[in-house]
């Protein structure tokens, strides 16, 4: 299973998370985002940017209770709930804020 762009594929598991980490691009996250049915907004690519920022610096996709206390202790109480993340990424914002970021099935999610 591929995500097909600009005549490139890019390999994903059957939930459609990146195989290959590395080719993950802001295009690639704007389809994938489009199969999640999410159309991306400043605030959207606020959560994605933080994700991957958390990556790097963890090696770890953090699951909504991590993500949401993270996100509150950088960008205040308003943007670190779980209502405001749920707004954004209704199935889920750590698994689909996840998958756009080309990051891993966040840990402990089923």
């Amino acid at each position: 299973m591929a995500y097909e762009l600009n005549g490139n594929s890019y390999d994903h598991d059957e939930e459609g998370y990146l195989t290959d980490l590395s080719k993950w691009n802001s295009e690639l996250a704007e389809l994938i985002a489009e199969d999640e049915k999410i159309a991306m907004t400043d605030e959207h690519w606020e959560v994605v940017n933080f994700l991957r920022e958390y990556y790097d610096e963890y090696q770890i996709a953090p699951a909504i209770r991590v993500l949401v206390k993270a996100m509150k202790k950088k960008f205040g109480p308003e943007k670190g709930s779980n209502k405001y993340l749920y707004e954004l990424f209704p199935y889920g914002p750590a698994k689909q804020a996840c998958k756009i970021a080309g990051l891993p099935k966040p840990t402990g999610c089923v």
